[in-house]
């Protein structure tokens, strides 16, 4: 079954006009960096979000596997930890795509984490592991819909092997030990019920999502959704270039991740946002830096900037702060240039338009003193004294929750 290109998604094109929207954004990052912790993508129904994770494992470098094992151990592996090891030295070696393992909501513990194949052990003697999907999706995705209707004890063991990389299954005295390094995406509607507090800390980023409501990017939506249920191979085949260098790009950014310098000023301002926020713990911290970091490799940097931080504490630390019950999740843009102002070039204030000469005859007070050589005149008597034009500063958007939001300019 053909799926739908990554970068056909509205808000998934990196080279589109509006960029990458926040969950195609913090999905990328997370295969950038898995020890990220994977994301949780909150939204209501219909907003492409079965279809935007579904799409990532085509984005993804293809990897090398040992041949034959279940476990997909990597062959540069120092000292693999497989139940089907141990290895020869000239083991042979496969390359394979990664892989995408979904997890339905009734699913077992025993499908989830394995289980001993009691029939062989009673026939051979031998102790026989069946893996689980944690064991299928090691070195790929685990994508979980509905996570919200989980149990609360399978989502227990999925964000823990997911933290640790590795899993224990203990069955009738028996213990295996496997590796599990993968990127765990969930997806929920709020409408369903909500995530324990608990559980909701343990993922590593969160995004919500919403259809949009301008008529014209609904309408584009629809037509391209028809184009691939009418011609899903020629539609793939117009968004192959551009899926081809997302790949790219994300292979690249994996390998420079790891030389991403983290320094103490950016630990330091990483640290005083998420004590700004309130926030519990130091999860927060810890995968604020590291989203930082994956940040700076997809954008082609090794160094942090202001807006790593800003786009990992928009991603890490809404879901983290504490909040009252009826609060609505996410952080507010004014809050966040506060902690952390945003780059780029000073704008230059605007002439006022109105004619009532405020700016010209301060302009015209300076000058007249300046060449005339006056003194400015005693306090609370006569001219006020000439006062200089002094630092540029960016004008702030004024926007009012609930309201929606305004267009950036001088003059909002």
């Amino acid at each position: 079954m053909q799926s739908y290109p990554f970068p056909a998604v509205l808000g998934a094109d990196p080279d589109a006009p509006g960029g990458l929207d926040d969950m195609a954004l913090a999905l990328i990052l997370s295969t950038i960096s898995p020890g990220i912790g994977g994301v949780l993508v909150r939204g209501e129904k219909g907003t492409a979000k079965s279809t935007l994770v579904r799409a990532l494992a085509d984005l993804l470098p293809d990897i090398q596997v040992i041949a034959g094992d279940r476990f997909s151990t990597d062959p540069a592996e120092p000292q693999p930890l497989s139940p089907d090891g141990p290895f020869a030295a000239d083991a042979a070696v496969e390359t394979r795509p990664v892989r995408l393992v979904e997890l339905p909501v009734g699913a077992t513990e025993d499908r989830v984490a394995g289980s001993i194949h009691l029939e062989r052990a009673l026939s051979d003697g031998a102790v026989h592991f069946e893996p689980g999907l944690l064991a299928r999706a090691h070195r790929g995705i685990l994508y979980v819909d509905e996570v919200n209707l989980l149990h609360d004890h399978l989502v227990d063991l999925l964000l823990d092997a997911a933290a640790m990389g590795r899993l224990t299954v203990e069955r009738d005295g028996i213990s295996v030990t496997h590796q599990a390094r993968f990127v765990i995406v969930g997806t929920m509607n709020p409408e369903e019920g909500e995530l324990r507090p608990q559980l909701l800390d343990r993922f590593g980023l969160s995004v919500e999502v919403a259809a949009p409501q301008d008529p014209a990017l609904r309408a584009e939506v629809v037509r391209r959704r028809l184009a691939f249920d009418a011609d899903p191979e020629g539609f793939r085949s117009r968004y192959s270039l551009a899926e081809e260098a997302l790949r790219q790009r994300i292979s690249d950014a994996q390998e420079r991740v790891a030389g991403v310098e983290l320094t103490s000023a950016a630990l330091l301002r990483i640290a005083e946002v998420c004590s700004a926020f309130g926030v519990d713990g130091m999860r927060a911290d810890i995968v604020t830096a590291r989203t930082a970091a994956a940040h700076a490799a997809w954008q082609g940097r090794t160094d942090i900037t202001v807006e790593d931080l800003r786009v990992a504490a928009r991603l890490a630390l809404p879901h983290r702060r504490r909040r009252n019950p009826f609060d609505a999740p996410g952080l507010q843009e004014n809050e966040l240039d506060e902690l952390l102002p945003p780059e780029g070039p000073e704008d230059d204030p605007e002439p006022d338009p109105g004619g009532d000469g405020g700016d010209s005859a301060e302009s015209e007070a300076d000058s007249t003193g300046a060449d005339s050589g006056a003194e400015p005149g005693p306090a609370g008597g006569g001219q006020p004294a000439p006062v200089g034009a002094g630092e540029p500063f960016r004008a702030r958007l004024f926007t009012v929750d609930g309201v929606g939001e305004g267009q950036a300019g001088r003059r909002s």
